[in-house]
C-alpha cells in the first residue's frame, strides 16, 4: 500500500487535517471562492516545468454567499485538456473527441491511493446510481492516473469497477503528457517518488465538471464533496447547467 499526498482547498500555511500530510499545492480557485470575492487566479504548479508558451491556466471565480455549496462555479471556465492517452483496453483515447457533447467529470489520481482517490470514485458512483438510467448513460467519468508506471491499462481495468463503476474510463500514458494535461485545468501533480520505502504520488484532488453544451469546465469539486453533494448537482450538470 503506498502513501499519498493530495491537494486540498485550504491555505498552504493553514493547519493540516488530522492524520493527513500538509498538501504540496494550493487549489487557489477554491481559496478565492471560500473568502467570497471575484478575482483572476493563476492556477497550476511547477511553472518551471511548464512547456514553452504555457504557464498554467487562469480562471475567474465567483465567491457568492452560499458557503454550504460543494461546487465552485467558475466565471471563466477551463478548456478541456487535449489529452490523447491509453484506455483500459489498450486503445488510444482522445479525451476531447470521445467526450465531446457529453457531461464529463475528470479526476487525476492513482490506484494505490489509500483514501481520497477511491473515496472520490465511490462517491461519484453512488450518486450516479441515483440518476435515471438515461442520465447514467450520458455521464462520463474519466480517471487519469498520476502513477502511470504502476497503473497499466490492466491495473486500471481491475481497480475502477471495485473503487467506482465499470463504466468509468481509466486512462494512462506518459507522465509528462499527463502532467501537462492536468496543468491545463489547474491541477498540479509531481512524479511519484519513494518516501520511507513507500511510493508517494502528490496530486491535486479536485474533480472538474465539463458541460455537454460547451465542453468547457465551469464547476470544481474538492476532496470533501459528499455523495449527497454529487447526487444533488449531477442532474443539473448533465443538462449543462451550473449547480
Amino acid at each position: 500500500m503506498s502513501a499519498e499526498k493530495t491537494t486540498s482547498p485550504q491555505p498552504e500555511d493553514g493547519p493540516a487535517r488530522p492524520g493527513r500530510r500538509t498538501p504540496l499545492i494550493v487549489a487557489a480557485v477554491a481559496i478565492v471562492a471560500a473568502i467570497g470575492v471575484t478575482a483572476a487566479v493563476g492556477l497550476g504548479g511547477n511553472d518551471d516545468k511548464s512547456p514553452a508558451g504555457g504557464s498554467g491556466s487562469v480562471a475567474v471565480v465567483s465567491g457568492g454567499d452560499d458557503s454550504t455549496k460543494a461546487a465552485t462555479v467558475l466565471d471563466r471556465p477551463f478548456t478541456k485538456p487535449g489529452l490523447v492517452l491509453t484506455d483500459t483496453k489498450g486503445q488510444k483515447y482522445d479525451l476531447r473527441e470521445r467526450t465531446k457533447g457529453k457531461p464529463t467529470l475528470i479526476y487525476f489520481g492513482y490506484t494505490h491511493c489509500p483514501d481520497v482517490c477511491p473515496m472520490t470514485m465511490s462517491n461519484i458512483a453512488i450518486a450516479k446510481k441515483q440518476l435515471p438510467k438515461a442520465d447514467q448513460d450520458k455521464l462520463q467519468v474519466v480517471f487519469v492516473t498520476t502513477d502511470p508506471e504502476r497503473d497499466t491499462p490492466a491495473e486500471l481495468a481491475k481497480w475502477l469497477p471495485a473503487a467506482g463503476d465499470p463504466s468509468f474510463t481509466g486512462l494512462t500514458g506518459s507522465f509528462s503528457t499527463i502532467q501537462a494535461g492536468a496543468r491545463q485545468i489547474g491541477i498540479g501533480i509531481d512524479p511519484p517518488k519513494k518516501e520511507n520505502g513507500k511510493v508517494v504520488s502528490m496530486h491535486g484532488a479536485q474533480v472538474i465538471a465539463f458541460s455537454p453544451t460547451t465542453d468547457q469546465g465551469y464547476v470544481l469539486y474538492g476532496e470533501d464533496t459528499s455523495v449527497d453533494d454529487y447526487a444533488k448537482d449531477l442532474p443539473k450538470l448533465i443538462k449543462g447547467e451550473n449547480p
